[in-house]
């Protein structure tokens, strides 16, 4: 297919996954509406409709919980091809039935991207409205994935980090009691073939944590007091820090004092944080089990997100640099999600080892950023390349470039749109 017809393509998919104002990732796999995919959305929509961009996070945001949560997913509808459902999850935070934890907050960043690429004359007014919910969402935070002060954000539930199979979660998630779950049976295994999904029996961990929050009825500050699972992300952790900048730059924008200066303090805490997840015998900063106090030993993709958090000084840019080249020698296609050296590297298996299109486009916008323009432009023409050979797969092989995971993928076929496809880089350029 041309560029053109890729393009057409990606269009194509945005609109048959529409359902009236929000879109779900994939038919089938995902029939609901998932937090940050839906923003990553809104990217795709904006490069030709922009008012549709804007009322995907809107509806996003409808889901607010009272306590400033926006959930990982909207039930809007009950839909048996997907497991666990609404049932399962027993919230009744907020006004649409959802999921009972978060996901990475990258609202904030693309609604200043919409903000400085509107065609609409209406940006900063529909800024303006969302601006309250971002802030209580970015409170919430503070408050119940960083209880202590910490400066680093966790995660209550590896789904909540939206990269669910990560290898950094195994030792946290053995360390959780199977019990409190009745018996079930997974859908995503009948739309995908099992070899790239989770196990069984982490599964029976994921659905234990969701039943010892659910037996404190979801209360935000008891979750995070006694879940089974905290462990600081490096991912949610480097998204956070970078949204809290981007959230500054936003109500600077529209002269909100107040908010600044509150999102000021936010940042200095972050970046004073982020340091306890720096592994000086990786180089590179990993996930932190707070229960226990262990580091993991890998680098994930997200250990390059510390570019995109801002995090640039001249140690952080150089070890990230030498593992990129290193990790390049090794894959066709960069990133892959789990560094191929590792012993717990899969290059098939959902994030312990494919490559994502968003990832790579949130990566190479760090190393541009830190003036390190090859580097970006690699992971760009890498992942242009990766949809051209398989499509608008959900994730794909680093080695092979094969296509895995759910097709026609919503947010795939956005970022080609709005970074990826040649046609859009030689209009940018």
């Amino acid at each position: 297919m041309s560029y053109t017809d890729l393009d057409q393509k990606a269009k194509t998919i945005l609109t048959e996954n529409d359902q009236g104002g929000y879109t779900i990732p994939t038919k089938g796999l995902y029939p609901y509406q998932w937090n940050w995919d839906s923003v990553f959305v809104a990217l795709g929509f904006a490069e030709f409709d922009q008012d549709r961009a804007w009322r995907e996070i809107e509806m996003l945001f409808e889901g607010q919980w009272r306590d400033g949560m926006v959930p990982h997913i909207l039930f809007r509808k009950d839909d048996p091809s997907y497991f666990p459902g609404p049932g399962v999850w027993g919230t009744d935070g907020g006004p649409i039935p959802s999921s009972g934890h978060s996901q990475p907050p990258v609202a904030a960043s693309v609604i200043l991207d919409l903000v400085r690429n509107d065609r609409t004359g209406k940006a900063l007014e529909r800024a303006a409205s969302l601006l309250p919910g971002l802030m209580a969402w970015h409170r919430w935070y503070l408050n119940y994935r960083d209880p202590k002060g910490l400066g680093v954000i966790a995660v209550i539930h590896p789904w909540e980090s939206g990269r669910d199979n990560l290898p950094d979660w195994d030792d946290a998630l053995r360390a959780v009691e199977v019990k409190d779950i009745a018996p079930y049976e997974r859908k995503d295994t009948s739309h995908v073939d099992p070899a790239m999904r989770p196990h069984k029996e982490d599964y029976d961990r994921y659905l234990s944590i969701v039943a010892a929050c659910r037996k404190v009825g979801w209360d935000s500050a008891q979750v995070a007091e006694s879940c089974p699972f905290f462990v600081a992300d490096p991912g949610v952790t480097f998204i956070f820090l970078r949204a809290n900048r981007d959230l500054l730059a936003l109500a600077e924008r529209l002269g909100k004092d107040a908010e600044a200066d509150e999102i000021r303090g936010w940042i200095s805490r972050m970046e004073t944080g982020a340091k306890t997840l720096w592994n000086e015998e990786i180089r590179a900063h990993v996930a932190l089990d707070e229960r226990s106090g262990k580091q993991t030993d890998g680098i994930s993709s997200a250990s390059f997100l510390a570019l995109y958090a801002g995090l640039a000084d001249a140690a952080t840019l150089t070890s990230l640099q030498g593992h990129f080249d290193r990790i390049a020698a090794k894959v066709r296609y960069m990133m892959p999600s789990y560094d191929p050296d590792h012993r717990c590297y899969e290059p098939l298996r959902y994030w312990r080892g494919p490559v994502w299109a968003m990832i790579n486009y949130m990566i190479a916008k760090g190393f541009a950023e830190a003036g390190d323009t090859a580097r970006a432009d690699r992971l760009r023409r890498d992942t242009a390349s990766l949809i051209e050979t398989s499509g608008f797969a959900e994730y794909f092989s680093p080695e092979t470039g094969a296509g895995a995971g759910g097709g026609s993928f919503s947010w795939t076929a956005a970022i080609w749109l709005t970074w990826a496809s040649p046609s859009h880089a030689q209009q940018a350029a």
